[in-house]
């Protein structure tokens, strides 16, 4: 036992064991269970769970929903989101600026929405889908600036110096020269944004007083009601369309660099 300990040494290897541990414990555990529990239905082996699920006419207009949702986020968030990068990146001090988008992220994404949901009944705004977007764009716009400035603030100017030589003016420089440099952080964005927004629950309950249900509000009530079942199959139905979306913006974002590449040259 002593010679093995003598032989031990912490290596890099060494320290990631906790956090395979960690990964095991409360991620690959949880996945585990959730297939299980997808296929169990009355203690036996079955597809009920599934046809349950896909023949719940409520549930699939909430899946809809949840998407066109995170869709709609995401679309205001580039709108908003890239020219404050854009102007930030241009901009020396845009590092104090930067970090007051971030400040509010120090603060509880819940305490943030209740604040947010203060201020609509303080001003006697009705709650419902409206209000619920202004949320989500509220918590998830600094995630689509952030992936955005770093990669704004990190073109080479010799590029916008060469297109402005060759006679482009500020609309082309910008349409061929900016913005498919900025792409990468435009799908960073993108991914951040999206993913998170159709399967949150807690913001869309707090912003419209439980009147507005999304995908996740409904994965969360099967489970409080004690349908494992279907609620581990609208889990995976969640966890296929996060897997496709990366899937989409990877092959995407490969394409892009591949054309790009080829463009420059």
């Amino acid at each position: 036992m002593k010679e093995k300990l003598k032989k031990f040494r912490f290596t890099r290897k060494a320290f990631a064991y906790p956090y395979m541990l960690f990964l095991l414990i409360f991620v690959v555990t949880p996945l585990v269970l959730i297939l299980a529990n997808a296929f169990i239905y009355d203690g036996k082996f079955s597809f009920k769970n599934f046809a349950i699920f896909f023949t719940e006419k409520s549930s699939l207009v909430v899946l809809g929903n949840s998407i066109l949702v995170g869709l709609l986020t995401t679309i205001i968030c580039i709108v908003v989101g890239y020219p404050a990068a854009y102007f930030l990146a241009r901009y020396s001090a845009s590092k104090i600026f930067v970090l007051l988008f971030i400040l509010p992220m120090w603060v509880n994404f819940l305490i943030r929405t209740l604040a947010t949901k203060a201020i609509f009944v303080s001003l006697n705004v009705p709650l419902g889908m409206g209000t619920v977007v202004f949320g989500m764009v509220y918590n998830y716009l600094p995630f689509m600036i952030l992936p955005l400035h770093t990669v704004l603030s990190s073109i080479d100017k010799n590029y916008i110096e060469a297109a402005e030589d060759l006679g482009a003016d500020r609309f082309q420089v910008f349409t061929k020269t900016i913005l498919p440099l900025s792409l990468p952080g435009i799908l960073s964005g993108i991914t951040m944004v999206f993913i998170p927004t159709i399967s949150t629950f807690a913001i869309s309950q707090l912003l419209s007083d439980s009147t507005v249900f999304l995908f996740g509000d409904s994965i969360q009530m099967k489970f409080d009601q004690g349908l494992y079942g279907v609620g581990s199959v609208m889990s995976l139905v969640m966890i296929i369309i996060v897997l496709i979306s990366n899937f989409v913006l990877n092959r995407f974002s490969k394409t892009n660099t591949v054309s790009g590449g080829r463009t420059l040259w």
